[in-house]
């Protein structure tokens, strides 16, 4: 069968590809540390205000991405992300952090909206056997444009030694790929034109009216499923502030920053795809594959925390600004593969609740709302991440936060694990297409 860009598979890669030109090269500049700026101060602040609009309005980006459909939330989205980085290559020469945070706020509006509708397309529109895998493409398109963005800022700024911020050229080559991926939100699909290859539908429900709607997303807070969810939410962010500013921005110099990103997003790529596939095996119930999730990411999160634990010992935010660089050689190596496993395991936590929560219905105007709940509780968290992070907080206090919360996840995440169900909708199995894959 030829090329359809109206079957699942094909509107989940276009997304991707969007989330590739914009998420992923704000995801390069803010692990970075304060979006490439020295006064790390600027991008900390921002990145509060960020988080807090994105907490209020990806909870109502449900009911919005429901009314205008996903072509046009999206493309408001990237339109908030290529706002910021003008922002930034702004702030180079005027010094505006004003600007510079209000754009902040614009764009967790815009990430809102676009993270929502991704999230109920990723979710929504594959088969039950094949949620992981959609979710693992996704997830590797989405981090080679970080990995892309930390190739661009390694190569302009690789004969960078001394601490300044990013050049101009690395903020324009950025506006450019974010240019790309606004004009490709215009060719998406909606979701009523989207068919699987045996000519079914993606199940979505008729938008109700926005009070309805409104009070379909407060419902959600009552909704047991996602309250015993709320922890792993809550972490799921809270750790970037420790790992882009404390870590990466802190501790190395401005171009192993930018190598250590290229690892950093390529170990996500490795991350979610292959747990992904976990997740999906068919050998056993999706009840079992969802405590087996639980137990490898659980166990994964506590030794490399426990590795970050020894490795925060040896500075403290009284110290100056360190500037360790890649040619240190041995030195350089262990915090290097220590900064990678945070990536695989922010992958893996995360392509987990997104798989959790697909695995709870089929319905895309359903699966928006989660999406939304979800990136709420989520960029709170992250807003009171930044803003330990802003004040000065002791470094390994950070770290025992983040530990904390992940620590604290468990219990809710194995309740919810230990009672899903084979089928998102219950006792009503799918039909299956004849090749048990999605075709272009």
């Amino acid at each position: 069968m030829g090329f359809r860009w109206t079957s699942p598979l094909a509107q989940v890669l276009a997304v991707g590809v969007i989330c590739f030109c914009c998420p992923g090269m704000f995801n390069a500049l803010n692990s970075l540390g304060g979006g490439g700026q020295v006064d790390s101060k600027v991008g900390q602040n921002a990145n509060v205000a960020l988080y807090t609009c994105f907490a209020i309005f990806g909870l109502l980006s449900g009911a919005i991405h429901n009314k205008l459909g996903p072509k046009w939330t999206i493309f408001i989205g990237c339109l908030a992300y290529a706002l910021y980085v003008g922002s930034l290559l702004c702030y180079n020469h005027t010094q505006a952090g004003a600007f510079t945070i209000v754009s902040g706020g614009i764009l967790g509006i815009g990430a809102g909206m676009l993270w929502t509708a991704q999230g109920a397309m990723m979710m929504a529109y594959p088969r039950e056997q094949d949620k992981g895998k959609f979710i693992g493409y996704f997830w590797a398109i989405f981090n080679m444009g970080a990995v892309l963005g930390s190739v661009i800022a390694l190569a302009i700024n690789f004969n960078v030694t001394e601490v300044q911020s990013l050049g101009d050229s690395t903020y324009i080559v950025f506006l450019v790929i974010m240019g790309v991926g606004t004009l490709t939100a215009l060719s998406l699909a909606p979701p009523s034109s989207v068919t699987h290859s045996n000519g079914d539908h993606i199940k979505i429900q008729e938008f109700p009216t926005w009070i309805g709607e409104i009070k379909a997303i407060l419902m959600l807070f009552l909704e047991w499923r996602m309250v015993v969810l709320i922890p792993m939410f809550l972490s799921s962010n809270w750790y970037y502030s420790y790992h882009f500013s404390t870590i990466n921005g802190r501790y190395f110099s401005i171009r192993t920053q930018s190598l250590n990103n290229i690892l950093y997003w390529a170990s996500q790529i490795f991350g979610s795809y292959s747990f992904a596939r976990v997740l999906d095996y068919q050998g056993v119930k999706r009840r079992t594959r969802a405590l087996w999730g639980l137990a490898i990411i659980s166990t994964a999160f506590i030794a490399t925390w426990i590795g970050g634990i020894f490795f925060q010992r040896t500075y403290t935010i009284d110290m100056p600004k360190l500037n360790h660089d890649f040619k240190e050689g041995s030195s350089y190596v262990g915090p290097l593969f220590l900064y990678m496993f945070f990536g695989l395991n922010d992958a893996a936590w995360q392509t987990y609740i997104y798989w959790m929560m697909g695995a709870m219905s089929n319905d895309a105007t359903v699966l928006s709302r989660y999406a939304g709940f979800y990136k709420c509780i989520q960029s709170c968290g992250a807003a009171i991440s930044w803003r330990i992070n802003a004040v000065g907080t002791p470094y390994m206090t950070e770290l025992i936060i983040c530990f904390a919360l992940l620590g604290l996840s468990i219990p809710g995440a194995l309740f919810l694990a230990s009672r899903i169900q084979d089928y998102s909708d219950e006792d009503i199995e799918p039909k299956k297409d004849s090749h048990n894959l999605e075709k272009f």
